[in-house]
C-alpha cells in the first residue's frame, strides 16, 4: 500500500488552523472555536488536490513560552492553559513527520514573537514550509500578507479558510512542494474492510491511556484531567500483518450533562465516530464502578448498532480477592442488561495487565459481526426454538413462524416471514434471539431481527 505524503498545519493558538483544515478536507472534522487553545492533539485526515492524495494534520497552537511565563500572551481557554507543553510536543511531533509544513499565521495581527519563534523551529527542519497569513476575508487585510516574508521562510499565501479565498492557490504550491506525486490512480486501497475500534466512554476513564498503551508510543495527550481529549483521532497500525485503524474520542456525558461550546462539539464528534465504528471499547472505571453515565453511553453504542468490548480500567487499584471479578462482573450485566451478550476484560492501562488481549478480543468480535449463518441452520434453530417452547397467543390467534433467514450482516439482520407481525411479543423476540445466540453467539454484537407477514402461498 503506498503510504500518503504528510502536510502539517502548524502556527500559534487561534489563527484559523482548523478552519483550514476543514475547509481542506471539505468536512468539519476538527473542532473550530475564538477561544485559543481549543485544538490539543494532532487531528488528521485525507485529502485530495488535482489529483494528489496527502495526509493532512492539524496541530495545536504553538504558544511562545517566553510570553506565556510573562503574562503578555494571549490568554489561552482557562482549560487549556495547564497543556501548553503537551500541546507543543504534539505539534513537534506533527513537524518531524511531515513532508511539507503550512505554517498559517493571522493577518489582522501582523508578525507576532509567537509567528518568529515558530518560523526559527520551521527554519531548522530543512522541510519545504509555506506561510498561509489566514483571516483574510478583506481585500485591505490581504494586502498585509508582504509582512510575513520577514519570517525567513518562502512563499506566503494570503487566505481566507473561512470563505475559501485563495486556498486553491496554497494548495497548488503545497503539491508542488510535496517530495513525491501520489496520483488518484494510486490511492490507498479502500478502508471499508479495515476494522475500525472506537475507544469510548465517559471522560478521564483512561481512553487516550488506553490508545498510547496499545500503540506503544505517545500518540495523542493523555491527562488525567477530566476532558483532555477534543476530537476524534484515528490512528492506523498494523496489527499481525493486517491494518487496524483505532478511534480515540472525546469522553461522552448524558446528553442533558453536555456543556454548549467545545465540549458540546466534541461529544458530537465522539458520537459521529461510532457511525463508523465496527466494534467500540467502551470503557469503564473500576475504582468507580459502573455508573448511570455509564450505561448512557452504553446506550449510545446501542442506537448506533456497534458491536461492543466492555473493558474494565484501572484493574490495578482495586483491591481483589478470588471473587472480584465475578461480582463486578455481575455488576456489569445487572447495569447492562440490554446488553448482557458483551465480553467483559478486566485490564490496566497504566500496568499494561491484560491490554494484550484487547485487540484480539476486539477482532473476534468484529469477526462474529460479519458471520451469515446458511438459511437451513436459521430454520433448523427457529423449529428447535418452537418445539421447547411455542409462540404466543393474542385473542385466541397463534403466531406462526413460517420461515426464516439471515439477511444481513454488520450486523446480523434475521427476517422472519410470519402470519401476523402484531403477534410478536417482546418476549418470544427475545427468546428466539438467545436461541440464535445459542448456536452462534455474534458475541459482543446486537442482533436485528424483522418480521414480516407472508402468507402461505409465498412460501
Amino acid at each position: 500500500m503506498a503510504q500518503l505524503p504528510v502536510v502539517a498545519l502548524v502556527g500559534r493558538p487561534n489563527v484559523g488552523k482548523s478552519t483550514l483544515f476543514n475547509r481542506i478536507v471539505g468536512r468539519r472534522l476538527a473542532v473550530v472555536h475564538d477561544a485559543p487553545g481549543t485544538t490539543r492533539d494532532r487531528q488528521l485526515a485525507d485529502a485530495e488536490w488535482a489529483g494528489v492524495s496527502f495526509m493532512l494534520v492539524d496541530t495545536g497552537g504553538i504558544e511562545d513560552l517566553r510570553m506565556v511565563s510573562s503574562g503578555a500572551a494571549e490568554p489561552l481557554a482557562s482549560d487549556s492553559a495547564s497543556f501548553i507543553t503537551e500541546i507543543r510536543q504534539q505539534a513537534e511531533i506533527a513537524i518531524a513527520e511531515a513532508d511539507v509544513i503550512v505554517m498559517v499565521t493571522d493577518l489582522t495581527t501582523g508578525v507576532t514573537s509567537a509567528d518568529e519563534e515558530i518560523a526559527d523551529i520551521l527554519r531548522r527542519t530543512s522541510k519545504p514550509v509555506i506561510v498561509a497569513a489566514s483571516k483574510g476575508e478583506a481585500e485591505k487585510a490581504r494586502a498585509a500578507y508582504m509582512d510575513f516574508y520577514s519570517l525567513g521562510l518562502g512563499e506566503v499565501i494570503a487566505i481566507s479558510g473561512m470563505h475559501g479565498t485563495n486556498v486553491g492557490d496554497l494548495l497548488d504550491a503545497v503539491i508542488d512542494a510535496l517530495p513525491r506525486r501520489v496520483s488518484s490512480d494510486t490511492q490507498p486501497e479502500e478502508e471499508e474492510d479495515i476494522p475500525r475500534i472506537a475507544i469510548v466512554g465517559r471522560p478521564n476513564v483512561g481512553k487516550s491511556s488506553l490508545l498510547n498503551r496499545i500503540m506503544g508510543q505517545e500518540r495523542v495527550i493523555v491527562s488525567p484531567v477530566a476532558g483532555t481529549t477534543r476530537d476524534s483521532i484515528d490512528t492506523r497500525i498494523i496489527y499481525y500483518g493486517e491494518p487496524v485503524i483505532l478511534i480515540d474520542t472525546a469522553g461522552i456525558r448524558r446528553r442533558g450533562r453536555i456543556e454548549p461550546g467545545v465540549e458540546k462539539y466534541s461529544v458530537l464528534r465522539a458520537l459521529k465516530a461510532l457511525k463508523r465504528a465496527d466494534v467500540a471499547l467502551l470503557l469503564i472505571d473500576a475504582t468507580e464502578g459502573i455508573t448511570a453515565q455509564d450505561a448512557h453511553v452504553a446506550g449510545y453504542i446501542l442506537e448506533e448498532n456497534v458491536s461492543t468490548v466492555v473493558v474494565v480500567n484501572k484493574w490495578d487499584a482495586v483491591e481483589k480477592d478470588s471473587f472480584t471479578i465475578v461480582e463486578y462482573t455481575t455488576m456489569v450485566r445487572d447495569t447492562l442488561k440490554f446488553m448482557d451478550y458483551v465480553p467483559v476484560l478486566f485490564i490496566s492501562a497504566l500496568t499494561g495487565q491484560r491490554v494484550s488481549g484487547v485487540l484480539p478480543l476486539a477482532l473476534e468480535v468484529r469477526e462474529g459481526r460479519y458471520m451469515r449463518l446458511p438459511t437451513a441452520q436459521v430454520n433448523r434453530i427457529v423449529r428447535d426454538a418452537i418445539m421447547r417452547q411455542q409462540p404466543p397467543t393474542k385473542a385466541g390467534k397463534r403466531l406462526k413462524i413460517r420461515y426464516a433467514s439471515q439477511v444481513a450482516v454488520n450486523p446480523p439482520k434475521f427476517l422472519f416471514h410470519v402470519n401476523d407481525p402484531d403477534l410478536v411479543h417482546f418476549s418470544y423476540q427475545r427468546y428466539l434471539e438467545n436461541r440464535i445466540r445459542e448456536a452462534y453467539p455474534f458475541t459482543g454484537t446486537p442482533i436485528k431481527m424483522e418480521f414480516r407477514r407472508s402468507r402461505p402461498e409465498d412460501e
